[in-house]
This record gives C-alpha cells, sequence and structure tokens, in this order.
C-alpha cells in the first residue's frame, strides 16, 4: 500500500519517492509514498511532474496502492516529484469551501448534502430539497463568507471507526478513520486536502441552482475561482449595460423594459405577416389560371419549415374566393396542408385523411382546410400525387 504524504501534510509541494512497480512500457509508477492525491471522493487528481515528466492521472487500484500515469517512461528506482501548486491549492480551497457550505446549509437549515462534484470550472453539491428559496441561499452565503473572516482553524485527526462522535455523516469505513474538523462548525470524515484555515478558502460564491433527481444541485466558487467568476460576471453585466445605455444597477429594470417591447414588436411582426400572407393569397388567386375543370388550384412547396399561422393565412386569402384549392408542403420536416372555398366540390379534411393515410401519415381537419404530416420525402410524394389525383377529377359545372 502507498503511503500517503497528503494525508499528513496538503502543503507538501516536492518529495522524493522509490519506484515499486512500473508497468507497461514505464510510464505508469507504483510508488512507495506520494503527495499526489489520486481522484476520489468527487475531489480530481493532482498534476505535476515526476523526473521532470508531466503527471496525466493519477488513481488508486484494488490493493490501495496509487498508480501515476505519466506522459512518458522515466529512469530510475528514486524519482523527484514536484505537484503542480497551484492546481493543489485551487483543489484545497474549493474541497474545504464544500465542508462549510454543507455545514452552514446544516446550521440555517437543516438539510444534509448527499453528494459532492469539483469540476474545472465550478463545484456542485446536491442536497436533500425540493426547492431553496433565492433568500435563504443568500443568508447561507452570507454566513459561510462569515466563518471564513473569522478564519477558524481546520485541523486534522486520526481515530477509530467505532468512535463516530460528531460527525456531520457517518462513516461507513472500517479501521482508522481521517477526521477534518472546522473549528466550531464541522467534523467529518474525509480523505481529500484541505486548508489550514478558513481564512484560505478566500471567498465563496454561490451560484446557479438545479433540481437534480428530486434534489438541489447548488454551484458555487472559492478562492480565485470566485474572484474570475465575479469579474467575469462584472465585465458581462458591464457590457449589458453599455449596450443598454445605462448603469449597472439599472440593467434588470432596462432588459425588463427591452423584454416588452420586444414582444409588442413580435406582436407587430406577427400581425403584418398575416396581413401580407393574406394579400399574397389574393394576388396568387387573381393570378392563377382556371384547370379544365374550372379550379383554380396554387402549390406552395417548401423546402423545410412549418407550415405555420401564415401560411394557413395565404391559404384561407386564396380560398376565400370561389372555385379555390390550395395545397403547401414542406419536406423538412414532412407535412402537408390543403385548403378549398365552399364550392370546390371537395372536402379538404376527407381528402387529406385519405392521402395521410395511404402514405403512412397522420393529420385532419374541417371541411375547407386540413394539416398533417408524414414519414418522410417519398411519403410526401405520395400523398401529393394522390392529392393531385382527387383535385383533377373535379368536374364543375
Amino acid at each position: 500500500m502507498t503511503e500517503r504524504l497528503y494525508h499528513r501534510d496538503s502543503y507538501l509541494v516536492e518529495f522524493s519517492a522509490r519506484v515499486v512497480t512500473k508497468e507497461g512500457d514505464g510510464s505508469r509508477l507504483i510508488l512507495d509514498r506520494t503527495a499526489f492525491y489520486p481522484a476520489s471522493g468527487g475531489q480530481p487528481c493532482d498534476f505535476g511532474t515526476i523526473n521532470g515528466v508531466p503527471v496525466l492521472n493519477v488513481e488508486e487500484d484494488d490493493d490501495g496502492r496509487i498508480a501515476h500515469t505519466l506522459a512518458a517512461p522515466v529512469a530510475g528506482e528514486t524519482v523527484d516529484c514536484r505537484l503542480d501548486w497551484e492546481r493543489r491549492f485551487d483543489h484545497m480551497q474549493q474541497h474545504s469551501g464544500q465542508h462549510l457550505l454543507s455545514a452552514v446549509i446544516i446550521e440555517c437549515c437543516g438539510i444534509p448534502t448527499v453528494s459532492f462534484h469539483l469540476g474545472e470550472e465550478f463545484s456542485t453539491i446536491d442536497i436533500a430539497a425540493g426547492s431553496l428559496d433565492a433568500r435563504v441561499v443568500g443568508r447561507i452565503e452570507s454566513r459561510a463568507n462569515q466563518v471564513i473572516a473569522e478564519n477558524r482553524a481546520v485541523t486534522v485527526e486520526y481515530r477509530d471507526s467505532s468512535d463516530q462522535a460528531g460527525l456531520r455523516v457517518p462513516s461507513s469505513r472500517q479501521g482508522t478513520l481521517r477526521v477534518v474538523t472546522m473549528e466550531n462548525l464541522d467534523v467529518s470524515a474525509c480523505g481529500g486536502t484541505h486548508v489550514r484555515r478558513t481564512g484560505e478558502i478566500g471567498c465563496l460564491l454561490v451560484g446557479r441552482l438545479d433540481k437534480m433527481h428530486g434534489n438541489v444541485r447548488i454551484e458555487f466558487v472559492c478562492g480565485s475561482r470566485a474572484v474570475r467568476r465575479a469579474r467575469a460576471d462584472y465585465d458581462a453585466l458591464n457590457r449589458v449595460a453599455r449596450a443598454l445605455g445605462t448603469s449597472t444597477a439599472a440593467v434588470p429594470d432596462a432588459v425588463a423594459a427591452q423584454q416588452e417591447r420586444v414582444k409588442e414588436l413580435d406582436k407587430t411582426c406577427r400581425r403584418l405577416a398575416i396581413e401580407l400572407a393574406k394579400r399574397r393569397g389574393r394576388e396568387l388567386y387573381e393570378t392563377a389560371a382556371a384547370t379544365a375543370s374550372g379550379l383554380r388550384v396554387h402549390e406552395n412547396m417548401m423546402a423545410s419549415g412549418s407550415l405555420g399561422d401564415d401560411v394557413r393565412a395565404e391559404a384561407q386569402s386564396f380560398t376565400a374566393s370561389p372555385r379555390a384549392v390550395y395545397v403547401a408542403a414542406s419536406r423538412d420536416p414532412a407535412a402537408i396542408l390543403l385548403a378549398v372555398s365552399a364550392d370546390a366540390g371537395l372536402q379538404a379534411g376527407a381528402v387529406l385523411k385519405q392521402a395521410l393515410a395511404d402514405a403512412g401519415g397522420r393529420g385532419g381537419g374541417s371541411t375547407g382546410m386540413a394539416q398533417g404530416s408524414v414519414p418522410g420525402a417519398e411519403a410526401l410524394d405520395a400523398a401529393l400525387a394522390s392529392i393531385r389525383g382527387v383535385v383533377n377529377s373535379v368536374r364543375l359545372t
């Protein structure tokens, strides 16, 4: 079993070790001891170098040994190792921040944490609650940052697994437990790396909340990540404020006003589009030549797009005139609309329903207008051919 130096000292950056095993081409090493943390408990592994070669992955095997995967093989029985300190300290801030956040949520709300994940950009905890009020989130965040400012001690001790006294979450491990204590706030069994005092967490910023499998997932960042996130958010807010010609404080009201304006403009655009479609329908009727049966037929064939309100308005306008048949079709998605005038000698719903059924589609409608869909382009062509056949068979007196 590998000796875990990070358990005794999370701040250890450089160390030497003896190579116990080289696997594969020699780029996967088992050392007698290591300060590299293997991915475990929601915390990613450490990076760094061994004899100057980058460490790509660190993981624990089934025998409790820690394997280090390198970018290339290394020589020698003894190796010099160096951690990526920036990554290690970031993970220490986030993981200690998670203990702090989970403990504060217990303190404020009595809600336990059920899982933790430390990601590249942000970390998350899932708490056993169906929802969490925004005002409560604000109190939780404020309380967490108060504890950070108090610079409380974070200590590590070892105890037998039979002694579960004070643990925030009972541990199922047997033997010796590594227990991390945040002064007067939290006691947790944990094998991760942590800061020595809460002040080193820097600050804690709560992000978005999502419902996840009956729980609430809370996004958060600590330390340098929180500073970068706050700076990015402010820069984005400032750009929005400049674009709207207002102050950052007035952005919410300005955005709300813009949204209302957009809604009104959208309504106007839809109304004008319908009016244009109606006018186009009348013009199409005037230019459509009558068939031998005396019908004026227009086909609107579209490569893609939905047969929406504007198409229906055009169809209704076209068929408001006598002896008129309007067919619209879209190939992607494959759909058909059929509209007929009252004196066209056809029932749109019956004609289209039969054509769609024969082509493996579905749909229907009224005597004057019907609409439906088919599985694809081949079925669309078959349904259109069926409709054309019915229209061509009409004989008006």
